[in-house]
């Protein structure tokens, strides 16, 4: 069944399903290992149905393609099999007078408009247009079906195929709210910089305790590995493991090194150990905690249990989680991406002298690419880079793959070379929140990550990316330059994306950037300041700012919904940049800056190359000529400083004072 179908590495094709199973396994040809098993079941579909939904997706995996059908992914497959079972699933209950239910061939666009609106009743707006495209399958593929639709949907049902449309509120939570994102992101580095030494050191005890085998003693020699674990509790005077108020005997056989028998023939030393420094509430990794929270330790002890919030498997999950959240937010990766990052990702380049200057990390990508993805480089920070090491040393040795299920944790069992499930990851990062607020609550701290309109912030994997594109495009409060910090980072991300997969993330980015431009262009609109410019292109600039206010249908309220200013900057962007010493009034032919092009081939400034004393482009607002001026006192300081300059960069800064005098004096319309 998957001949046509590239498999994971170890899988060979005779071991896989064939077309007389009544089960088809695609786990085989699941490339990205993320994917959870993915399984065609045909025995849940009504017996006289059978036969045409093996044809279908036999064609869909390995067989003959209708004319101008690509071949679907897996899980597309997997998902239409849910939609064409529930349609099965109505015509035999709609037809339950007929055994067998009508062949495909005789239902009538009267039987499919029922089937739509039965969908209208039991299912939302948007999964009713997911279940009439699963549908629609059954005429897509009428050339290698015996039955199947006579007729298209599409063109024979008004309403058939609805848009899956965002609702305006679900259009609001794509991006993580700053006051939800400062909290996470302080929480993250946290872990990763202050906690994880004390989390890895109770690792590594875990690790060399389960796999160390149990020592060989002769019944002295086991009594006596016993005594010595108990003599040197007594010695530091510190409680026997304990769990539910009782002693953990497990947990002190594992530390010995021998077997749960020994413990209990030696109980009467381990009462006299009792009596002299008794029993721990709950077993804790013998450590000393090196981690500190505003000078004090950040936890009083790493608890062995697999459920408490201080124990290891709960803390190593969260650690996890804080790596999963700086990677994702600091690179603009996908979920996908992230899962398929193994040991050895991350790669750097050194200065002559030795010190490190970039950090490049290396994943597969799939967003465009081969079914089973293409390599792919991004350029990181050091604190990616930071989160990356401490992954490593979470994992075990034999677990290449840095997301894959913690050992210690609920889903440990996941098979070498498989990565956390994307349900899995929501579920995880919505528990980091809900850690993170309950310590706090423990501890009296207020940097909790707060509700937002009374419900706690729901977190999805796609969130960080849209998140991080929005702050590259601009800085928190509206204002259009991206932040400083940002600013670096945003080279970073278009350097790491170019030449290696088909992202997309630089169409987000250039997308919020319009959005910012268009909301500062409105603001200006508004305000009456459109006809203020001075400058060559001022004229130009009043005009098209004018155009633009009636295109919003301008009427002193400003255009704040994100899906109408986008239209409204798709069909009428006037093309003008604000800048900090100029305003770009964009006319290629005109322009002498480096003209680049967009991701979708739109000609556009090179606003780092601007020459604002020069372009005939520039229009000018009092802001502008404020920055021009402090610019020009700043020369006139350097120009007077003692020591004196060189004279051929005296020459030059004096040439540059004389042309900003020049300038602004032109331009600066307050002494008019």
């Amino acid at each position: 069944m998957l001949q046509a179908r590239t498999l994971r590495e170890g899988i060979d094709l005779a071991d896989t399903s064939r077309y007389g199973d009544d089960v088809w396994v695609l786990d085989p040809a699941q490339t990205q290992s993320h994917y959870k098993a993915l399984i065609l079941n045909f025995i849940a579909l009504p017996e006289s149905y059978r036969p045409v939904a093996k044809q279908m997706y036999f064609a869909m995996l390995s067989g003959e393609l209708p004319p101008g059908e690509k071949r679907p992914e897996i899980v597309t497959i997997r998902g239409s099999m849910i939609e064409v079972k529930r349609f099965f699933g109505w015509l035999t209950q709609h037809f339950g007078d007929q055994s067998p239910p009508p062949p495909l061939t005789a239902l009538t666009t009267t039987d499919l408009q029922q089937y739509r609106h039965h969908l209208t009743k039991t299912r939302r707006p948007a999964l009713v247009a997911v279940s009439c495209a699963g549908v629609r399958y059954l005429w897509r593929y009428r050339h290698v079906l015996d039955d199947h639709l006579s007729f298209d949907p599409v063109r024979a049902i008004d309403g058939w195929s609805i848009p899956h449309r965002l609702k305006e509120a679900e259009n609001r939570t794509d991006r993580i709210p700053e006051q939800v994102l400062g909290p996470l992101i302080t929480w993250s580095l946290r872990f990763i910089d202050d906690f994880a030494p004390d989390i890895v050191a109770a690792h590594q005890i875990w690790l060399r305790h389960r796999n160390q085998p149990r020592r060989a003693h002769t019944n002295t020699g086991a009594r006596a590995a016993l005594n010595e674990l108990l003599n040197d509790y007594i010695d530091r005077g510190r409680p026997l493991p304990g769990r539910n108020g009782a002693l953990h005997l497990k947990y002190l056989a594992r530390l010995a090194g021998v077997s749960l028998t020994t413990v209990h023939a030696g109980s009467d030393a381990i009462a006299h150990a009792v009596e002299l420094v008794g029993i721990c509430e709950s077993s804790t990794f013998d450590l000393d905690i090196a981690g500190t929270l505003e000078g004090r330790p950040w936890i009083d002890a790493i608890s062995t249990s697999h459920i408490t919030h201080d124990g290891l498997a709960t803390l190593a999950r969260m650690l996890h989680n804080s790596c999963y959240i700086i990677v994702s937010y600091l690179s603009g990766m996908r979920d996908s991406e992230i899962k398929h990052l193994s040991r050895g990702c991350i790669r750097t380049r050194r200065d002559p002298d030795g010190n490190i200057y970039r950090w490049t990390i290396h994943s597969t990508a799939f967003k465009g690419e081969p079914t089973e993805g293409a390599p792919a480089t991004w350029t990181v920070s050091a604190t990616v880079a930071r989160a990356v090491t401490v992954l490593e040393q979470i994992q075990p040795p034999s677990q290449d793959l840095l997301f894959a299920a913690l050992p210690h944790s609920p889903g440990g069992k996941t098979p070498v070379g498989r990565a956390l499930p994307t349900g899995s990851t929501l579920r995880q990062l919505n528990d980091f929140r809900d850690w993170i607020n309950a310590y706090c609550t423990r501890t009296g701290r207020i940097d909790a990550i707060p509700d937002v309109d009374g419900q706690p912030w729901k977190f999805r994997t796609s969130q960080f990316r849209r998140t991080l594109a929005w702050f590259i495009a601009r800085r928190p409060g509206g204002s259009i330059a991206g932040a400083i910090q940002y600013r670096h980072m945003s080279i970073q991300m278009f350097e790491g994306y170019a030449g290696t997969s088909d992202s997309g993330f630089r169409a987000e980015v250039e997308a919020e950037m319009a959005l910012a431009r268009g909301e500062h262009l409105l603001t200006v609109v508004e305000a009456h300041k459109h006809t203020d410019f001075s400058g060559p292109a001022a004229e130009e600039a009043a005009h098209r700012l004018t155009e633009f206010g009636a295109q919003a249908n301008f009427a002193g309220v400003i255009v704040t919904d994100p899906r109408r200013l986008s239209r409204l900057m798709n069909k009428h962007d006037p093309a003008i940049y604000p800048g900090t010493y100029a305003n770009c009034v964009f006319n290629p032919d005109k322009a002498l800056c480096t003209r680049t092009h967009n991701s979708h081939g739109t000609p556009q400034p090179t606003l780092t190359d601007c020459k604002p004393l020069d372009c005939r482009n520039v229009a000018l607002t009092e802001d502008n000529l404020t920055a021009l001026t402090e610019e020009l006192t700043t020369l006139l300081g350097e120009l007077d400083a003692r020591p004196p300059l060189p004279p051929l960069l005296h020459q030059r800064l004096t040439t540059r004072a004389e042309t900003l005098t020049t300038f602004i004096a032109r331009h600066d319309r307050t002494h008019e």
